[in-house]
């Protein structure tokens, strides 16, 4: 893959269509996560609507222990959202080119270490294992959620489909709306956006997609089915964080030169 593609796919200046592909990007790998996750620990991930539904439940059955679990999860989603806003502005707040990439390469370090220390977890399925490997999850996911948000002014999303299968269906109507009298200051059609219904579709197969390829992953080589995953992420955010550290290596020698 072309050095310039990847620089251009999560370095710091953007376009829409590096938004787009990086968006569809990152849905796959949302939507593996979240499906071996589920095969991993019984339980979706990427997004709080059912964490908050299961939180209210366990408190009206009684089931404290559980709701404390849940609320856990939550506030890991909202940690790994705050900790990849505060890697992206610091990283805008000094120039760096790797801005965005930077917490990519955390999430692909992160994912390597779930991965690799895994196949111990499946020993000691009781306890707390359960919850922390949750928790774990839900921040990973967050943290990637908060990425492509800040990127795309909110435009894109990549860990929870509700909105964008709402959005799909919005669009949809607006393409079988008839428009009963031409346009004028009284009567504004109604007109479909096409290539944002494209994105959206788009972005809910690679979910889907994601989704498959983690089951399946996870079904047959277990906890390793991260791995690639982790190569995938590392693979997108590695030529910005080498630009900023060549950036820094020739700053230093030109710092020498001078004494």
């Amino acid at each position: 893959m072309p050095l310039y593609y990847l620089r251009r796919l999560t370095g710091k200046k953007r376009t829409a269509r590096a938004n787009r592909q990086l968006g569809l990007t990152l849905a796959f790998v949302a939507g593996a996560t979240n499906a071996g996750g589920f095969l991993a620990v019984a339980q979706y991930t990427s997004h709080m609507t059912g964490i908050l539904s299961s939180m209210a439940d366990n408190l009206a059955l009684g089931h404290v222990p559980l709701a404390l679990a849940g609320l856990g999860a939550l506030f890991s989603f909202i940690v790994g959202a705050g900790y990849s806003t505060i890697c992206i502005n610091w990283g805008r707040h000094r120039h760096l080119h790797s801005e965005y990439a930077a917490p990519l390469l955390a999430e692909a370090t992160l994912l390597l270490g779930f991965g690799l220390i895994g196949g111990n977890l499946e020993l000691h399925q009781g306890g707390y294992v359960v919850p922390v490997t949750v928790m774990f999850l839900c921040f990973l996911m967050g943290l990637q959620n908060a990425i492509i948000t800040k990127i795309s002014n909110a435009e894109i999303r990549t860990t929870h489909m509700t909105g964008i299968v709402t959005d799909i269906g919005i669009e949809l109507g607006k393409v079988f709306y008839f428009n009963s009298e031409p346009e004028s200051p009284h009567y504004k059609q109604v007109h479909a956006n096409l290539a944002k219904l494209k994105l959206l579709i788009m972005l809910a197969s690679a979910f889907s997609l994601g989704g498959l390829a983690g089951a399946l992953g996870f079904k047959y080589i277990g906890y390793s089915a991260t791995l690639p995953l982790a190569g995938m992420l590392v693979l997108l955010a590695i030529v910005p964080v080498v630009d900023d550290m060549r950036t820094t290596v020739n700053l230093r020698a030109r710092m020498r030169g001078r004494r």
